[in-house]
């Protein structure tokens, strides 16, 4: 799973180098997904994330931004800045998704690794 991690972080830095910011997040998560595809990773876009009420799957439109090798979610973000909002808003994907790797990505900042947030089993890191 760390390996997985690693290598999202270094395709999102990757798409981040040829785009740069200023883009639309649907931009830099379809880049990212093909990135990921091209080097043999399965990848799941916007996939569709139930909340489970009283024993019964509930679609009330949550969707994982990026799911790589259905380990890791990737939250795609094109913001001024990164708030405890958004925080809290992937810790729940987390959470519904019984999944334990999360990255957050700004991608509007000069250097993406100051738009990018490591959650881990509900731990920000």
């Amino acid at each position: 799973m760390r390996s997985r991690r690693r290598s999202s972080e270094r395709q999102s830095s990757q798409v981040h180098r040829a785009l740069g910011p200023g883009l639309l997040e649907s931009a830099y998560e379809a880049c990212l997904c093909f990135e990921s595809t091209r080097r043999g990773l399965h990848v799941e876009r916007q996939k569709p994330q139930p909340v489970c009420y009283d024993g019964l799957l509930v679609d009330c439109g949550y969707r994982l931004d990026v799911l790589v090798e259905d380990e890791v979610i990737l939250g795609v973000k094109a913001v001024r800045s990164l708030t405890p909002l958004h925080e809290a808003q992937l810790l729940t994907y987390l959470e519904l998704s019984g999944r334990h790797v999360e990255l957050l990505l700004n991608f509007n900042v000069r250097v993406l690794e100051d738009g990018l947030q490591r959650l881990v089993n509900g731990f920000a890191g």
